[in-house]
């Protein structure tokens, strides 16, 4: 062999050197996408079933607290109008005595009026008694 030959033949074989690299590597490469895909599909996958169960797990705690919340409120709706009523019972209570003590309060009162009124006439007719001595005069 001389030299022109061998260095075709270094040449041809580094040739075919770089073109099974390249097909090595963009096979590889291809290969390694199509992991990575199925991995993300499966990834997906297993996610949307968590997603799934969480959110299952999540609307039923939901619905329990939502149950008990009206509950809690009927519970306590009865127990406020309970109260309401007893309050309101209490304050009309109250009214209807403090109404009968105002009335008991006027009635005395009135009675009292009349009695200083009373007074007063006998005391306007005593005045014009000691005038009419005390000057003898006629005021009628």
């Amino acid at each position: 062999m001389n030299d022109a030959q061998i260095w075709t033949m270094i040449g041809a074989f580094t040739a075919l050197m770089f073109g099974m690299l390249t097909v090595v590597s963009t096979l590889f490469i291809r290969v390694v996408r199509a992991e990575v895909g199925g991995l993300r599909n499966e990834m997906n996958a297993q996610f949307s079933g968590f997603r799934g169960e969480v959110n299952g797990q999540i609307g039923g705690l939901r619905g329990e607290v939502g149950s008990q919340i009206e509950g809690l409120r009927g519970e306590v709706g009865s127990q406020i109008e309970g109260l309401r009523g007893e309050v309101g019972s209490q304050i009309e209570g109250l009214r209807a005595e403090l109404n009968g003590q105002m009335g008991g309060l006027r009635n005395e009162m009135n009675a009292r009026f009349d009695a200083v009124n009373t007074r007063i006439d006998g005391l306007d007719r005593d005045v014009q008694a000691i005038v009419k001595r005390t000057f003898g005069l006629d005021r009628d």
